[in-house]
């Protein structure tokens, strides 16, 4: 039962240390809109979303107004659309891509995921008709997000999919040169990918769900913060069980949110994804947390450390505070979303390599990283090989966002605004990984995912 102090300490969080409900995400099954004629399934993917999804941002809204909890973003994720793509006769499927993006700003709402497709072990016709439409569809868009699971443990590593996609990305680039290669911010490489991701630009609708779920994904790095600020010179142990006792409460403001929108919809509760997913605003930064840990910076020595410490206490705060957790849940590390790292990184405090090693024990990735745009494609495949690598061998979500900014170079910046924030232009390893990326085939799986 909540006391009153329990009730002013919430209010305090929303209101001075950024605690919100970044995202409600309707998951909704596309699997009943196959169709030989493309256009024919478009017309049935527009129709499942709006009907579906008419009422979410309506639900969202009257929600956060009753109890005066934010929720920023209101999102739909939907069943890969390579599936659909494998019924389609024509080999341009970017029609699909449009009717989601109809959809999307018909029923208000801010990013659709599930432009997607899970080639991990090989790739059929429909996978390649939808990685080869990315960049199209992609530049086209503005709400549709895309992303390609290419690895599982069980499975290892399609590195013919890892060499297409270092072309796709760069492509994508080009066509959205003008605004910064924006297009990229949309794209997502991953290993082990969830299928019930509330989070963009990885949010997909797995096949295992079922007809429609709803997923919230909570925030608070700005709660985290002031929570070990508040803590002092403690020692590490005890620094622990504060973030723990903070992830459980940040949590079942999440699960009250996942709770109220799955009875008021009369959809299914899905899960509650527990990340501390940071914003561009200054009290927001996951970057923050660590430095108040005591590194004078993010990417000095220590924040490996520091960065497993958190994820750990976080997933196990919040893991009890929920009916159900899943998605990603942890802590983010994305580059130009973190005001911190984008201090660490514009300072020259953090490099290409130290986030790498980070990702290790972060709940994502590489993420939302500018690299100079005339980087070769086959230094982008090697880089998602490189983190893909580290999801596969760790048995963990792993992914990689990045933007190679057509026509920038090293120290440039790109700048998006809102959610997706800014960053400088990092560099990159330019010896050549290309005799390596050309030979393709797929990397065995590691002895470990042997567990039958």
């Amino acid at each position: 039962m909540l006391n009153s102090f329990d009730i002013l300490e919430t209010i305090k969080m929303i209101e001075q240390e950024h605690l919100d409900i970044r995202t409600i995400t309707l998951g909704i099954s596309l699997r009943d809109c196959c169709d030989r004629d493309v256009s024919a399934a478009s017309r049935r993917v527009y129709d499942k979303i709006t009907g579906k999804a008419e009422k979410l941002v309506e639900t969202a809204d009257t929600i956060a107004r009753e109890y005066g909890i934010p929720i920023i973003n209101k999102r739909v994720s939907v069943t890969p659309v390579s599936l659909l793509a494998d019924s389609c006769d024509c080999e341009d499927i970017t029609p699909l891509a449009l009717a989601l993006e109809r959809a999307a700003t018909a029923v208000g709402i801010d990013f659709i995921g599930g432009y997607s497709a899970l080639v991990h072990k090989g790739l059929t016709s429909g996978d390649l008709k939808l990685i080869n439409s990315i960049p199209g569809a992609l530049s086209q868009t503005c709400r549709v997000c895309s992303s390609v699971n290419v690895a599982t443990t069980r499975a290892g590593i399609n590195m013919d999919a890892v060499a297409m996609l270092g072309d796709t990305i760069l492509k994508a680039a080009y066509l959205t040169r003008d605004s910064d290669s924006v297009a990229c911010a949309k794209f997502v490489v991953f290993a082990n990918a969830t299928e019930d991701n509330p989070f963009m630009a990885g949010a997909f609708h797995g096949v295992g769900e079922g007809e429609c779920v709803i997923n919230v994904g909570v925030s608070g790095p700005g709660v985290v913060h002031n929570a070990v600020k508040r803590a002092g010179d403690c020692d590490l142990a005890e620094l622990a069980e504060i973030i723990k006792k903070c992830a459980f409460k940040i949590t079942r403001m999440g699960q009250l949110v996942a709770g109220e929108a799955s009875k008021r919809l009369n959809v299914p509760f899905g899960i509650v994804d527990l990340s501390l997913a940071p914003t561009p605003a200054v009290g927001d930064s996951v970057a923050d947390i660590l430095q108040e840990m005591g590194l004078e910076s993010v990417g000095a020595h220590g924040t490996t450390a520091a960065l497993a410490l958190l994820n750990d206490a976080v997933k196990k705060g919040g893991i009890m505070a929920a009916a159900h957790v899943g998605g990603l849940s942890g802590a983010f590390i994305p580059v130009s979303e973190d005001a911190g790292m984008i201090a660490a990184a514009s300072n020259q405090y953090i490099s290409f390599d130290k986030l790498e090693a980070m990702t290790s024990v972060c709940s994502v990735g590489l993420d939302m990283i500018a690299i100079p745009g005339d980087t070769p494609s086959e230094i982008i495949s090697a880089i998602i090989a490189d983190e893909i690598s580290i999801g596969v061998v760790n048995n963990k979500t792993t992914a990689v966002r990045i933007i190679p900014a057509y026509g920038k170079k090293v120290g440039d910046r790109v700048n998006y605004g809102g959610l997706l924030g800014s960053a400088p232009v990092m560099a990159v390893n330019t010896r050549s990984p290309l005799k390596f990326i050309s030979r393709k085939g797929r990397i065995p799986a590691p002895m470990h995912s042997q567990k039958n």
